[in-house]
């Protein structure tokens, strides 16, 4: 159903909820006629289903006057603007304006998305005399008609955090499996930042599994954010990998229980969730040269875009263009080791030779400059001017917990090596429990 109203056409939001007190008053008064005939049937003859005869000429609306007060809610949908929900949902135009204002002095209206509802009361005369509006990750906003308009009332929940465990099985993905489990696409990038250095995520198996113990936000019911991982558990491919956080004076950071560091000299990939496309080799056929020569790299294939990390510290020694190459960085790590990336759409703000990067910093975005068939990143990794396989670059750990900071990092250790074994669902009730709509 669509409404016109002025500057353009309004689509109805999607009604989910409409409450009427009583809730056993009759809106429709029907009127059945039965064959009377057709409810005498023979002994020993098989039960005949008799269908009421409804005329429509006997149905008869209750007069508006005698409608009970009730409720009706509507959901704010995509393209939807709140005047027009409010609009709606039986305001005025001049009503509907004035609360637009209103809300607006509590909430950023151009940041409203699809989901938030709208519980409008309407009293006996039909009219609407209160509207409370649930912002999702927020809290609530009341409106309450009086002789003079609406007593408006702001009222944002209180945000806690709750430390739970997550726990899943992988059967196609990272992000399916976190998914799954209720979790929102945030913690996938916390959880491939915390083992980026010993796990390949683009090789993932099923069957592979995880546990993790972080802290969850809730604003009222809502889930709004995660805190940092406090503890992690990854099986891949039958190998047992596990990190504990550490705040330590310089830096966070995470380490095995022995309080080894978990981050290395460089990571295993220069980006995140994408596909290996091409290997390092001694003789490839280029796609586009259409003969077979080295290729000193590993091709990640990835959307135009999609930024692009320095592997380890250093400083670029050259952001620049050439034929083959397309947009390219070099990076020097050590007075040996170098690293390229080849083929980027454009460098990352700040990128030029002699700027100083540290490891995990965007410096550029894929791309498909140069020879290039499609979008993505050629990198490559070298040492003294040889060439190294980047999938079989053994990285250097750097030192390990102090005295006096290992025997807080073992107390904690010990808090959390339980938590990990718990199951979802146990942490789970102690969760806040979701009303059924506000």
């Amino acid at each position: 159903m669509k409404i016109k109203r002025k500057g353009g056409v309004v689509l109805r939001p999607r009604l989910y909820l409409a409450v009427a007190l009583p809730i056993a008053i009759p809106i429709l008064l029907a009127t059945v006629n039965v064959d009377p005939a057709a409810t005498n049937v023979a002994a020993g003859s098989p039960a005949r289903r008799v269908s009421p005869e409804l005329r429509y000429a006997d149905l008869v609306a209750l007069p508006a006057a005698e409608l009970p007060e009730h409720s009706v809610i509507l959901t704010l949908d995509d393209g939807d603007t709140l005047d027009a929900v409010l609009t709606e949902g039986g305001l005025s135009r001049s009503d509907s304006a004035y609360l637009t204002h209103r809300f607006g002095q509590s909430i950023d209206l151009r940041r409203l998305r699809p989901g938030h509802l709208l519980r409008f009361h309407y009293d006996g005369a039909n009219r609407v005399d209160s509207v409370e509006m649930k912002v999702l990750g927020w809290g609530q906003i009341e409106a309450v008609r009086h002789e003079g308009g609406f007593n408006v009332t702001a009222r944002p929940a209180d945000v806690r955090e709750i430390e739970t465990t997550v726990a899943a099985t992988i059967d196609s993905s990272l992000y399916d499996a976190l998914r799954g489990e209720g979790e929102g696409p945030q913690l996938v990038q916390q959880l491939v930042d915390v083992f980026q250095w010993d796990i390949d995520f683009f090789a993932l198996r099923k069957g592979d599994s995880f546990s993790l113990v972080v802290s969850k936000k809730f604003a009222g019911t809502d889930v709004v954010g995660y805190g940092p991982i406090n503890a992690a558990r990854f099986v891949h491919e039958g190998n047992v990998y596990e990190a504990f956080r550490h705040d330590g004076a310089d830096r966070a950071g995470y380490y095995a229980r022995a309080g080894t560091p978990l981050r290395k000299q460089f990571l295993r990939a220069p980006l995140q969730f994408t596909r290996i496309t091409s290997r390092f080799s001694k003789s490839r056929f280029h796609p586009l040269l259409h003969y077979f020569r080295p290729h000193h790299g590993v091709d990640y294939g990835a959307p135009t875009g999609t930024p692009v990390m320095t592997t380890a510290d250093g400083v670029v020694v050259e952001a620049a263009h050439n034929g083959s190459e397309g947009n390219f960085i070099r990076v020097r790590h050590t007075s040996r080791i170098e690293t390229s990336y080849l083929h980027l759409s454009r460098f990352a703000k700040g990128i030029r030779k002699g700027t100083k990067v540290v490891q995990g910093q965007v410096i550029g975005y894929v791309g498909a400059t140069g020879l290039a068939t499609g979008p993505h990143l050629d990198y490559r990794v070298s040492d003294n001017g040889e060439w190294l396989d980047p999938l079989k670059l053994k990285s250097i750990t750097p030192d390990p917990l102090g005295a006096a900071e290992l025997r807080t990092f073992r107390a904690d250790v010990a808090r959390l090596v339980p938590r990990l074994a718990e199951s979802a669902g146990k942490v789970a009730q102690a969760a806040p429990k979701r009303r059924a709509l506000f």
